[in-house]
């Protein structure tokens, strides 16, 4: 029933706002304002007419700022009787929503009106505003900033009016321009301008909370102009014109048509087109040949360029650059020393070994295609005969017999260098001493040296691998001009773990001296391998190892050392350390029948590499050794038992525990409590003629002769006095302590012999001989 009723109201909640004079007609929304600054408050009403029967007499009244709803202030009656609620949003931080006036109906809520709110900020003041004159669309282009986003429909306005003094009055207007949506630029046609009378523009911003202008710009159009870029060309050759020199180009431009009546002023920028080199600014240029030629470039290298004007003398605004035109430099003739050093061969001494090595001279020294060495005969005016031309920095070739001097020469397309001349002196000056090198790091080296006297112009420094190869292209070689240099550190072509060779010739004026060679390495490294080790002889306590040294190699540091280690079956580890010119090595201390693990390892400076590991066991021993062995393995232990049994013996206060101390009666207080009967009463064993019996003494077990009186008849016993029987037992003593007796009323009871034991009547057993007397006595007390 109650979801039939549910759908009831549903369907007529739908009839109803089908029905003319639906709930949308029964409300309406008034707000303060409906366009707001973001964060001011807002205040809102919603009415509900009277004539809305279909609703409650008193309906209550919601509201909803978008997808939420919002607490109303209050609701009343009006006096005609309709319903009013109130709501005031004290920050209004959207800037665009929907504010909703609801009932609810049924199940679901009813909007009766709504309304839009919008909030933002008023239009800032258009900045930058600036204008060109555009002679290719004939138009006064305007742009500016807009400012800040102000979250409201902003409209602007590009304004101007003509002026015939400093814009300060108004003239004709002109139409206003106002951009696309989204734009911040307008232009203004031709037709509404005059080119050179003074007009007044600025850009007007409006929207719903207000109106802002930017600042007047007052111009006249042509001081605004910007003209398009000349085109330039490469400069056609023609026979009558010279040339470009070395460093230079020459271009022509061709001027933009429509501007050609402006005088103006032109720019060139250029820049190489290899590297990452910025642009260089040449200006200005004359106009009246539309040609130039520009120079201090570098020689054979292609070039970027491109240009720009502007209107001058008169105000204007540069053009942009014109379209790149790439162009190549013409070459100059190499500018260059040229660094010499010669060799003869030593099987042929007429053949020459000539080195060089160009300095450039200026900055644009030129580019060098290759290299001529020539002899002009002293015979033969103006000839001259070339012996070497090559590309590479170095040249064999035979010299003539009557040659003392060559000439050497680096060439181009645009000519020579100048010569430099090459005079093969003999060896005549002192050479120097205390040559040596040393590694600075893997890869240069310090050679040093101390100066001849008379000090030298210079010094020829070679270095390369050692050995030499067949050819000496190796070599490298470098020129010290500072004759009193004392070292120099070699970086070039210098690599790690090699040996160098290297030569110091010092060179005098016309002569030099005889060159000095020292060997070193670049940086030295460890042995590649260790020596394998062998076992050759082998004991039962011994091993006797030898190696093979590895052979020398070259960028090895030599060996310092070896160390050879072993380590046993428990892994106990032992080492020893021999020199380096050992061959071998015995191992003495070894365990009989026990396994070894061995390997060398070969130490230099430069570290340390370990060899394989050898696995070896020493010798069982035989069988007559093995006797031997276990004889005096007995020997030993019985020596240490019967020790040990002396020391027991002797030591009293091991004797004591093993046998306790027996009390003498004798020394006891045995008078104080013998009874009196035995004072008075004598009596005598039968048969042997004692005297009577008042002291009793117990024998160690040492005393074997055996009592007068003692008899293994044990009738003898019965013959003694009632009061001696009844303290004396005869037989075995363990026997007798088993067996109970009773005598006179009293029954006693003897255990194993012990230092004092307690009985019934208080007597005290003392150990007595095997099958012996025990002799029993009252005691008092326990002693």
């Amino acid at each position: 029933m109650a979801r039939l009723r549910t759908c009831s109201l549903t369907w007529a909640a739908l009839i109803i706002l089908l029905l003319p004079g639906s709930l949308e007609e029964c409300g309406h929304i008034s707000v303060s304002a409906p366009i707001v600054h973001l964060g001011d408050p807002i205040t809102a009403s919603c009415i509900i007419k009277q004539n809305c029967s279909h609703l409650d007499l008193e309906p209550q009244i919601l509201w909803r700022l978008g997808a939420e709803l919002q607490p109303g202030d209050r609701q009343q009656r009006l006096s005609d009787g309709s319903q009013q609620s109130t709501i005031t949003l004290p920050h209004l931080n959207h800037t665009r929503a929907f504010l909703s006036c609801c009932l609810n109906w049924g199940n679901s809520l009813q909007i009766l009106d709504q309304v839009e709110l919008r909030a933002g900020y008023p239009p800032a003041v258009p900045r930058n505003l600036s204008c060109l004159m555009n002679l290719t669309t004939s138009s006064l282009i305007c742009q500016w900033e807009p400012g800040p986003e102000t979250h409201l429909p902003t409209s602007f306005t590009l304004k101007s009016f003509k002026s015939r003094g400093n814009c300060q009055t108004q003239g004709d207007s002109i139409m206003d321009c106002v951009p696309e949506d989204g734009q911040s630029h307008c232009s203004i046609p031709r037709r509404h301008l005059l080119l050179y009378q003074n007009m007044g523009i600025w850009v007007q911003a409006e929207n719903a909370l207000g109106t802002s202008m930017s600042p007047q710009l007052c111009l006249e159009p042509m001081d605004v102009v910007k003209l398009e870029p000349p085109m330039l060309r490469t400069m056609d050759p023609s026979p009558e014109a010279a040339p470009p020199q070395a460093g230079c180009l020459q271009l022509c431009w061709e001027p933009w048509q429509p501007a050609l009546h402006i005088n103006q002023k032109c720019e060139l920028r250029h820049k190489p087109q290899s590297g990452e080199a910025s642009w260089a600014l040449v200006g200005p240029l004359p106009l009246e040949a539309l040609r130039y030629e520009l120079c201090g470039l570098l020689p054979a290298t292609a070039y970027t360029l491109q240009i720009r004007c502007i209107r001058w003398p008169l105000p204007g605004h540069w053009s942009n650059w014109s379209p790149s035109l790439e162009l190549r430099t013409t070459e100059r003739a190499p500018a260059v020393r040229l660094n010499t050093w010669w060799r003869q061969r030593q099987l042929d001494p007429r053949t020459v070994q000539l080195f060089w090595k160009p300095v450039p001279l200026e900055e644009d020294s030129g580019q060098i295609q290759g290299y001529v060495v020539s002899w002009r005969p002293s015979g033969q005016a103006g000839a001259i005969l070339p012996l070497c031309n090559t590309t590479e920095l170095s040249c064999t070739f035979p010299l003539p017999s009557e040659a003392q001097e060559v000439a050497l020469v680096a060439y181009n397309s645009a000519g020579t260098s100048c010569p430099t001349p090459v005079v093969f002196s003999e060896s005549r000056g002192p050479a120097l001493t205390r040559l040596h090198a040393m590694a600075r790091d893997p890869h240069s080296l310090w050679v040093g040296w101390e100066p001849p006297s008379p000090w030298p112009r210079g010094y020829v420094i070679e270095w390369g691998l050692s050995p030499p190869s067949t050819s000496n292209s190796n070599k490298t070689w470098r020129m010290e001009q500072n004759g009193s240099a004392t070292g120099f550190l070699l970086q070039e072509n210098i690599r790690p773990f090699q040996l160098y060779e290297i030569t110091v010739t010092p060179l005098y004026q016309d002569a030099m001296g005889p060159s000095q060679h020292v060997y070193a390495y670049s940086q030295e490294m460890a042995p590649r391998h260790a020596p394998e080790l062998h076992l050759k002889h082998i004991g039962k306590t011994w091993a006797q190892l030898e190696w093979v040294p590895e052979p020398p190699e070259l960028g090895k540091s030599p060996l310092t050392h070896y160390t050879i280690f072993w380590t046993n079956a428990q892994n106990q580890s032992f080492s020893t350390i021999l020199n380096a010119s050992s061959r071998g090595f015995v191992l003495h201390g070894l365990e009989p029948a026990s396994l070894y693990h061995i390997h060398l390892m070969a130490a230099s400076q430069a570290g340390t590499t370990n060899g394989t590991v050898l696995t070896l066991m020493t010798l069982i021993p035989e069988g007559s050794e093995l006797h031997i062995l276990l004889g005096l393995f007995g020997l030993l232990l019985l020596l240490s038992c019967l020790c040990g049994t002396a020391w027991l013996c002797c030591s009293p206060s091991r004797k004591n525990p093993l046998w306790p101390s027996v009390p003498d009666p004798a020394h006891s207080s045995l008078g104080s409590w013998v009874p009196t009967i035995m004072e008075e009463e004598a009596f005598q064993l039968p048969g042997l003629g004692m005297p009577p019996i008042t002291k009793l003494t117990v024998l160690e077990e040492d005393e074997k002769k055996p009592l007068p009186w003692e008899s293994h008849n044990s009738s003898e016993t019965c013959g003694l006095p009632t009061l001696v029987q009844t303290y004396v037992l005869q037989g075995d003593l363990r026997a007798a302590s088993a067996q109970p007796q009773s005598q006179s009323g009293t029954s006693n009871q003897a255990g194993p012999p012990r230092q004092s034991s307690y009985f019934k009547d208080q007597i005290m057993l003392h150990p007595a001989p095997p099958n012996g007397l025990l002799y029993l006595f009252p005691i008092t007390s326990v002693l």
